[in-house]
């Protein structure tokens, strides 16, 4: 496999070996070895899949508390996928990386804890498969605002175009009021 370091320390994209032929194709989406080997050690203790529509955008989610890596792909449609540096201790703090995941480019973004996550669905739907390092925890799940002019999130956007957003994802906070990681 492949993996590239992003702008944000830790943050990698990682691009599998893909076995096609006629039949279709083969691709390895996790071996504890291999990713270990890319810096990705960490025991996943829960996988998570999400189907989409066209616009909807989820997000920008995390738990300081209980913080999560995710491991995340699209193993049906696009998204443009995001991660936000929550730690006040980092250099990036507050920037963010992101990175177009398909079923075309079977690419995954690994988003180590301390950072924030949410996608964009740009095609028709998109199923979104993640492994993350710690169980989901609704009682310490915060939400980033995804439009916060404190972040410049360039989301592909369509000119006046807004995304399909839930209402708690419409009320996340703004990065000055954001829960953060030490």
């Amino acid at each position: 496999m492949r993996v590239a370091a992003t702008e944000l320390p830790g943050v990698l994209i990682i691009e599998p070996v893909v076995h096609r032929d006629a039949r279709g194709f083969f691709l390895e989406s996790w071996r504890e070895e291999r990713y270990r080997a890319a810096g990705v050690d960490l025991p996943f203790v829960q996988d998570n899949h999400s189907r989409s529509t066209a616009g909807v955008l989820r997000g920008l989610h995390y738990q300081v508390e209980t913080p999560q890596g995710k491991l995340v792909r699209a193993a049906a449609g696009e998204i443009f996928d995001v991660a936000v540096d929550l730690r006040r201790s980092s250099p990036t703090f507050g920037r963010w990386v992101g990175a177009v995941l398909s079923d075309a480019n079977h690419r995954q973004l690994w988003i180590p804890a301390g950072f924030a996550h949410g996608f964009y669905v740009t095609s028709a739907s998109a199923d979104v498969l993640y492994k993350c390092t710690a169980p989901y925890a609704p009682a310490h799940e915060h939400c980033l605002r995804w439009d916060d002019p404190a972040l410049g999130i360039a989301w592909p956007l369509g000119a006046g175009e807004a995304p399909i957003v839930s209402p708690r994802d419409a009320a996340g906070a703004g990065l000055g009021e954001a829960a953060t990681f030490p």
